[in-house]
């Protein structure tokens, strides 16, 4: 079993601590600045193994972004003039 602690705590601020000069306090007030600078991603255990690092990371995602980019095409589409061959009359290829 445990022994009891005897050191015991209380929940009162020390008397070093003035309250009145403690008001005005925000919260949150740098929560957007966090944020903004932030952008963590918790990866699975046996990819982080393949990419230990960061730049392993930036360099495996721009390379699959430039080549999403590259499969899909460009945005906008000429339409080509509709060209259909006209077979000759006579004898057909062989």
């Amino acid at each position: 079993m445990k022994k009891a602690s005897t050191n015991k705590r209380t929940d009162e601020l020390r008397p070093e601590y003035d309250l009145s000069k403690l008001k005005g306090g925000v919260r949150g007030k740098y929560y957007r600045q966090a944020i903004a600078g932030t952008n963590l991603v918790l990866i699975e255990p046996e990819l982080a193994k393949v990419f230990p690092d960061t730049e392993s990371v930036n360099r495996a995602l721009r390379l699959l972004a430039d080549t999403a980019e590259a499969a899909a095409g460009p945005t906008w589409r000429v339409r080509a003039p509709n060209k259909r061959l006209k077979r000759t009359a006579g004898k057909p290829a062989a």
